[in-house]
């Protein structure tokens, strides 16, 4: 697989880079406070992976904005660590890790409550063609097997329609499995446009004004769009590929 270039990775948000020695030489002689520095060697030791966020606004072209979270603390508390490497320092990258191997692993951790919600959500979800990808404690959980999860957490989920009928089946699929799970998520459009799915339903469906606006969340900006500009970028039905 070909290494995605340097502005494809920087975009890329939740998207899990894994580094080479190199990059993690030079993390390590930042100059971070002890426990940083403690958990970028654990970090380094388990070769797990950093995941990509939104762009700071002092970012330089050519550096990726990444983090690690770490589980939550006593008092619910999630530390995040913030850093920023280059894309010579990456040794690998995939795309965030799909609902589907999450369901068919069960995760150990993953709330019993949870188990079959996710697995008629996800069933429903390939019914219409749609593939969620998930993020946040669920996806960290998967790649570290540490304990993210707690019985207050979200279930973060990415939703990429590719027609604007998908878009319509996938967020009142959403809506229904959300009285029984706690979703939370975004929708990803075709330019890299992320909406908080409730936020689109709100304004979007329940609201149904094509001048209504709701807050897009860019790789290095966030601002306010209208929904009919969003909805527009996608065909009305999803083409077959050639």
């Amino acid at each position: 697989m070909s290494m995605p270039s340097e502005s494809a990775l920087a975009d890329s948000r939740h998207h899990l880079l894994w580094l080479s020695e190199a990059g993690w030489s030079r993390l390590l002689a930042g100059g971070s406070d002890a426990r940083q520095q403690a958990t970028l060697q654990h970090w380094q030791r388990m070769r797990w992976p950093l995941i990509v966020r939104r762009r700071d606004v002092e970012a330089k072209d050519e550096e990726i904005c990444v983090g690690i979270a770490l589980p939550p603390d006593a008092q619910g508390n999630k530390p995040r660590i913030a850093l920023r490497v280059r894309a010579d320092e990456v040794a690998s990258s995939r795309a965030p890790f799909l609902l589907r191997d999450i369901v068919a692993a069960r995760l150990a951790g993953l709330p019993a409550a949870w188990q079959a919600g996710l697995a008629e959500l996800q069933e429903h979800m390939e019914r219409a063609g749609i593939a969620l990808s998930v993020f946040g404690s669920l996806a960290w959980q998967a790649v570290t097997a540490q304990v993210y999860l707690r019985s207050s957490s979200d279930i973060d989920l990415l939703f990429q329609p590719r027609s604007q009928a998908q878009l319509e089946a996938g967020v009142r699929l959403l809506a229904w499995q959300a009285m029984f799970l706690p979703l939370d998520g975004e929708i990803v459009f075709p330019d890299g446009a992320a909406v908080s799915w409730k936020e689109w339903r709100q304004v979007a469906v329940l609201g149904s004004h094509p001048e209504g606006q709701v807050l897009v969340k860019r790789p290095a900006s966030v601002a306010l769009e209208r929904v009919g500009a969003l909805r527009a970028s996608l065909p009305q039905e999803q083409t077959c590929a050639a």
